[in-house]
């Protein structure tokens, strides 16, 4: 089959000349499970584990996954395909609800800002690894306390074998000297969010070079970041096994892999855990970022995008899981070693990725190279996803605007967009920028994405009708989508997210980060945060709603619900059924290898014909 045509049908070209497309179907996959696959399965899935139960925390994010998480791809995979649009530009569907596109772009904008500063701590580790020894091996620093406690500290000396002993003797809160080394001399952590104190510049310069690698990497779009996730998205893989292999060879592993999978049932019925569940499927999926469609509009009309949504999906949880055993046969062998409870020894956050591997890495032989072999496995997770990112806002920027002029200069859009991400990021590298950096994704990136992805599904399954949609994707694939997902897009998501949310407000409990209890003015931020994303659905639906023609509301609303005139495929030679042009067959034939202008006035008005019509043309293909 040429270019992925269905069978039966004849071989196309099928590229937008004027979007480009993914140089093959590989590329499109490594991209979706680069995207998918980053920090957040590293130091966010673990941590949901270590702090929800354990194992317990498995029955909820599988359910979350089944019945939410892979329906809700492949829905954003065929959206995005189908259209070949990003975000915003495929609200044509039904022009009212844009807003959600303009969530997307908001919470995207959100998380790229703090996402990359992650990645720049990571580029800090991995420069500052490049030593003899690794300068959180030992508690004889400058930045270190007397209650460090140190893994190799006792081979340095009789004295200080004796300071262990009398550390671990006692009731003293003891410290790894990589903790010592994150809280005290990296991030310099200041007393309160409000007390920003000083720039930290190698963050600063580290946060520049991350950046600058970013816009690289997307100078010429999808040509050019598809090319680089060969490497990005199976190096990681690699340097997880090596570490997995060392990790189940330590002592006290056991303990803490039989912590990560002895299930807390207690905590399953605690509505935070399923709120947790339910957040990490959406934010390790990437759904309702905006990622997913960006990406998928960049595929080939007739590309299987529901093969590839199970593939990425799974590969992205089994990651997940992967790295959860990676990361609690360390933390065992740390509790271990301090006699101290698995739950006592891990930071919070992305602090688990800089504390708990960072002192297991001291322990590997020829660890600097260990250590930087890993921090370098981060910043590549890390890309992957922010690539995704970044590509998300500037693809729904240059398809907004749309003319020629914009799409010639698409790579100063990219660098707009990356200088601005930049200074945005600079008040998270201050010595409270890890407070700054929690509140953001504790409430930017959490239940917003939740209430996005259910207006989605009803706009898309309720406003759009599911039958119409079903028969879009028939038309695209050649076969309707599975029952079991027709059932969940229209039924079990929306209700499942909807009940989540319920129980969240009923149980919400103000972030904290430790011992450190957030003020209200800043948990006032993060709820604002929150709600900038989700107040744009409602803002957009009212302004539509007044710009629509009619003498009723009744009437305004059908009309700014309605799809417009030029949804559907981007090609005309895709544009069958209820979306062929009202052109003769010779004018027809002539269209079928050029690409649909989507100017005002430019595209043809589309013949609206009926669902048998449509149906019989629709099952030729």
């Amino acid at each position: 089959l040429q270019n992925g045509t269905v069978p039966g049908e004849r071989g196309k070209e099928d590229k937008s000349v004027k979007r480009g497309n993914w140089g093959n179907q590989i590329e499109f996959v490594l991209t979706s499970v680069g995207y998918a696959v980053g920090l957040g399965n590293v130091w966010r899935f673990p941590y949901l584990c270590y702090r929800n139960g354990g194992g317990a925390f498995m029955f909820p994010y599988f359910i979350m996954l089944v019945f939410c998480g892979i329906p809700l791809f492949f829905m954003e995979l065929s959206f995005g395909q189908f259209a070949s649009q990003g975000c915003l530009g495929v609200w044509r569907v039904s022009p009212m609800f844009k807003g959600v596109g303009y969530g997307m772009m908001v919470v995207s904008t959100y998380i790229g800002i703090y996402y990359n500063v992650v990645i720049c701590i990571a580029f800090y580790y991995f420069f500052v690894s490049m030593t003899h020894v690794l300068p959180w091996t030992y508690c004889s620093n400058a930045w270190n306390t007397p209650d460090c406690a140190g893994v190799l500290d006792g081979n340095l000396s009789s004295h200080a074998a004796l300071n262990l002993t009398r550390l671990l003797n006692t009731t003293q809160k003891r410290t790894s000297p990589s903790e010592e080394y994150w809280r005290r001399y990296v991030l310099d952590l200041s007393d309160d969010i409000g007390n920003l104190g000083e720039v930290r510049l190698p963050l600063l310069g580290c946060l520049g070079v991350s950046w600058i690698v970013v816009f690289l990497c997307l100078i010429k779009g999808v040509k050019s970041s598809g090319k680089v996730v060969y490497f990005t998205a199976t190096f990681p893989y690699v340097v997880l096994t090596i570490l997995f292999v060392r990790g189940i060879t330590l002592e006290g592993a056991l303990t803490g892999i039989m912590y990560y999978l002895t299930p807390q049932w207690d905590k399953i019925l605690d509505a935070k855990v399923w709120g947790d569940a339910a957040s990490q499927i959406f934010y390790s999926l990437g759904c309702a970022w905006g990622g997913l469609i960006t990406m998928a509009s960049y595929n080939k009309f007739h590309n299987n995008c529901y093969r590839d949504s199970i593939i990425i999906s799974i590969t992205n949880c089994a990651t997940s899981v992967y790295a959860g055993f990676v990361i609690f046969s360390i933390l065992g062998f740390m509790a271990n070693h301090l006699g101290v409870d698995v739950s006592k020894v891990a930071d919070h956050g992305p602090g688990l990725a800089f504390v708990a591997y960072p002192e297991a890495l001291t322990l590997l032989p020829i660890s600097p190279l260990w250590s930087v072999l890993f921090f370098f496995m981060l910043i590549l997770l890390g890309l992957g996803t922010q690539f995704c990112l970044l590509e998300t806002l500037v693809t729904a920027i240059v398809d907004e605007v749309g003319n020629e002029w914009i799409i010639r200069r698409k790579t100063f859009v990219t660098l707009g967009v990356a200088v601005a991400g930049f200074l945005l990021g600079v008040p998270l590298t201050t010595q409270a920028g890890i407070y700054w950096l929690l509140l953001m994704d504790n409430y930017a990136a959490s239940f917003s994405l939740v209430v996005i992805s259910c207006i989605m599904c009803v706009a898309i399954m309720y406003i759009y009708g599911h039958r119409n949609y079903f028969k879009d994707i028939e038309m695209m694939l050649g076969f309707p989508p599975p029952l079991f997902f027709q059932i969940c897009w229209r039924f079990i998501s929306p209700a499942i997210i909807f009940f989540i949310l319920v129980f969240t407000v009923i149980q919400y409990r103000p972030i904290s980060y430790n011992d450190y209890v957030y003020p209200t003015w800043a948990i006032s931020i993060g709820f604002l945060m929150a709600l900038s994303s989700v107040i744009c659905i409602p803002i957009y639906a009212i302004y539509k709603v007044c710009c629509s023609e009619g003498d009723t509301l009744l009437e305004r609303l059908k009309n700014a619900t309605k799809a417009s005139k030029d949804w559907g495929p981007a090609l005309a030679e895709h544009r069958s059924g209820r979306y062929a042009p009202a052109f003769s067959p010779s004018t027809e034939s002539h269209l079928e290898v050029q690409p649909l202008q989507p100017e005002k006035g430019a595209a043809a008005s589309p013949l609206q014909g009926s669902n048998g019509s449509a149906h019989s043309q629709d099952s030729r293909l």
